[in-house]
């Protein structure tokens, strides 16, 4: 029998956001150790914001906003606020009661500065490592590196020589000017962003078109392939010097004791090998055919160490494909690479955060 559909009554409804989110829900796993993180950062978010004056809205929510943006691959903080008015999924998430209005877009702006600052995005993703670190989920010993970019939010329109950045656009069109860059040479060292100076031209590979980008260089541990720090430079910095600043990094900040570092050709120098070998690191790292490097030889290659690094190493090209297809990182939405380098942080933590609910279901305890 055909169903019909009825006038909806204008009636008082009460409903507690707890009993409509399914108990199996894997936002409920991310919640928990979301909100375990954000306890242990009260007294960072004590020091942001002052003793007196009206309050603004809980740093908290606004962090876990961000996760959600991530998580649901919202396009923007605007759209974001626009679906908070009705998804009840995500005011159950941020601890919202269903008569609370949604806060402005601008919130997020407002709080940018407050955000960078007080390293807020960096101590947050530590914190996230940090309590995957107490499950016993994260390998101190054996890790891989890799690299790859991240498009600059700025139109190829914008990167002009230099002496030019600052000149008016053509009369023709000011928002969208006819550019023509036929026979036209460009290069970082002549040219340059007028709308993000930070941003460097920069292809993939052979072949390829060049675009305005950043570099992302990710570690990752290699136990359950979780990120362990993401860092976005200037395409100037090499993949070598951004997974050597990474492991010093990770030696200094925690209990880690690197035994082997997996990587692709590109780490195959005789600067990051001297560095393993002076760190006793073993360089696990894809040889190239035409290159032989001291330290890099048959006693490493033809290890089994060797070759279980190697095929473990692949996985941190599923980092690479979370953040830039679910995450929306693909292309940056900020400008400059502080502003990403934010940005990056809750997207890795949300990677992390999406691998350790499904470890979760599957560990004891």
């Amino acid at each position: 029998m055909r169903g019909t559909i009825g006038k909806q009554p204008e009636l008082l409804c009460l409903i507690n956001p707890e009993s409509r989110v399914p108990s199996t829900h894997p936002l409920r796993a991310i919640k928990k150790f979301v909100d375990e993180v954000l306890g242990l950062m009260s007294d960072v978010f004590e020091q942001m914001y002052a003793q007196e004056g009206r309050p603004s809205i809980a740093p908290e929510r606004l962090l876990k906003a961000k996760v959600l943006i991530a998580l649901y691959s919202v396009r923007s903080e605007r759209l974001f606020c626009e679906m908070l008015e009705y998804n009840l999924l995500f005011r159950w998430f941020l601890d919202m009661d269903m008569m609370e209005s949604a806060w402005d877009a601008s919130t997020f702006s407002k709080n940018q500065e407050r955000l960078k600052t007080h390293c807020v995005g960096a101590i947050f993703f530590t914190q996230v490592v940090e309590r995957a670190r107490v499950e016993n989920w994260i390998s101190d010993e054996h890790f891989t590196v890799d690299g790859t970019l991240i498009e600059a939010w700025a139109s190829l329109k914008s990167f002009k020589p230099r002496g030019e950045a600052d000149q008016k656009p053509p009369s023709d069109d000011p928002g969208n000017p006819t550019v023509n860059f036929h026979k036209e040479r460009r290069s970082n060292r002549t040219h340059q962003s007028s709308t993000d100076p930070e941003a460097r031209l920069a292809k993939k590979g052979k072949g390829k078109e060049a675009k305005l980008c950043f570099g992302a260089h990710a570690l990752m541990e290699n136990r359950h392939g979780l990120c362990v720090d993401l860092q976005v430079r200037s395409t100037e910095v090499t993949e070598v010097a951004a997974a050597k600043e990474m492991v010093q990094l990770q030696q200094e900040i925690g209990p880690v004791d690197p035994k082997t570092i997996g990587g692709d050709k590109a780490y195959h120098s005789k600067e990051f090998v001297d560095f393993c070998r002076e760190e006793d690191i073993k360089p696990h790292v894809a040889t190239r055919s035409d290159r032989h490097t001291a330290g890099l030889d048959g006693r490493t290659t033809q290890s089994k160490g060797y070759a279980q690094s190697q095929k473990v190493r692949k996985r941190i090209e599923e980092i690479f494909g979370w953040i830039k297809t679910v995450g929306g990182f693909r292309k940056s939405r900020y400008r400059g690479v502080e502003r990403t380098q934010l940005c990056a942080y809750f997207v890795g933590a949300s990677y992390n955060l999406v691998r350790m609910a499904k470890l979760a279901t599957v560990s004891p305890g």
